[in-house]
């Protein structure tokens, strides 16, 4: 029983190291890992950065002569391919550990199993499962991207009580108190996109950055969904240099407004040659530009049609202790209602935070049959 109790406790701290990573490595998964000799830590390591060395290597490095005969605790399955880094799963052999835990399997089909099976083939006891769901949890974003090539896509909207994302003239400063806007900046910083549409742009002219201190990484690309390319030329998201900007637009879209942005850094894309923003078409061009997370801030508008098309994977919802009212302010989901509550998208793993006197409300969409 203690070894079991001491085996979750390590898992438990390489998964907590992995968190802290969330945002620092692109398309690459988060991971942890702890060394363990004769009950002593004597490594620790995360990965930081795409590119860069895995946790294993790291805390390899910092265990140094005390890895042999030792316990190696990680999130994710060890690498076995080359890529931009060697396998780490050849380094755990050529450092004689004796064990390795291993929290769940790399959904990458260049790994799939291949390292847990190259370490038993080696001599070293492999176990796999503990904390399996949490470790998936954390990486859901990257299991998303490397198993179908879209990004993962959490739509995030505040709102009164009644729903309503502004008042009927347009004003939405401030609909959230200072706790949710902040945490909005950790999901900012926590995606590799951040998406709205034009209409958005045209009313508040956002600049979409990161405004989160201490955060490492760089700011998300800015993503925009803009049919006609109405965008202003003028706008932050276009001139400021922040962060890059993307714009999604259609076959439709002015040529020379195209050529015009191209200019000034802005890359557009076409999607589809319909009067809208072919969404699912979309999201295969951002894929292939290797965004694999999207946070959504736009309106009701590209909300439900996000929705209604099913490329949401988490929706994430503020409620302000406010009523609103009017029939034309708008609301946080803007689709065609269903018939009956059996129709309706509802959410599972369904988590809730009180953020002072406001709350936040998050969990996986679920469509009916």
């Amino acid at each position: 029983m203690d070894g079991i109790i001491n085996d979750e406790f390590y898992m438990a701290l390489a998964l907590d190291m992995a968190e802290r990573a969330q945002g620092q490595t692109g398309i690459n998964p988060v991971v942890g890992c702890v060394v363990v000799k004769d009950g002593a830590m004597v490594g620790l390591g995360t990965h930081l950065q795409r590119g860069t060395a895995h946790a294993e290597v790291h805390a390899l490095n910092m265990a140094g002569d005390r890895a042999e005969g030792s316990t190696v605790y990680v999130t994710l399955e060890p690498c076995s391919h080359y890529g931009k880094t060697p396998p780490c799963s050849e380094r755990l052999i050529r450092e004689k550990v004796k064990r390795v835990v291993v929290a769940c399997e790399d959904p990458n089909p260049q790994v799939a199993g291949r390292g847990i099976d190259l370490l038993r083939r080696s001599g070293i006891e492999v176990e796999v499962g503990l904390l399996g769901d949490r470790s998936r949890r954390l990486n859901e974003k990257f299991i998303k991207y490397i198993t179908t090539g879209l990004p993962y896509l959490t739509v995030k909207t505040a709102s009164t009580l009644d729903g309503r994302i502004a008042a009927e003239s347009g004003d939405s400063k401030w609909i959230t108190n200072e706790a949710a806007r902040e945490q909005v900046h950790t999901l900012r910083h926590r995606h590799q996109g951040i998406m709205v549409g034009v209409n958005t742009v045209i009313a508040d002219n956002p600049q979409l950055t990161t405004r989160l201190q201490g955060a490492i990484g760089l700011n998300p690309v800015r993503i925009i969904v803009d049919s006609l390319l109405r965008i202003p030329l003028e706008s932050k998201v276009v001139r400021d240099g922040a962060a890059p900007t993307v714009i999604l637009t259609t076959e439709r879209a002015d040529p020379d407004k195209a050529e015009a942005l191209k200019k000034i850094g802005v890359e557009t894309i076409r999607c589809g040659s319909g009067p809208q923003v072919d969404l699912r078409l979309a999201m295969q061009e951002l894929g292939k530009r290797e965004i694999g997370s999207i946070l959504v801030e736009g309106g009701g508008r590209l909300n439900g049609a996000l929705l209604e098309a099913r490329l949401i994977d988490r929706i994430v919802l503020y409620f302000a202790p406010k009523i609103v009212g009017g029939p034309a302010a708008p609301v946080n989901f803007s689709l065609r209602g269903a018939d009956k509550m059996a129709d309706a998208v509802r959410l599972e793993d369904v988590e809730t935070e009180v953020l002072g006197d406001n709350v936040c409300i998050s969990g996986k969409p679920v469509w009916p049959a």
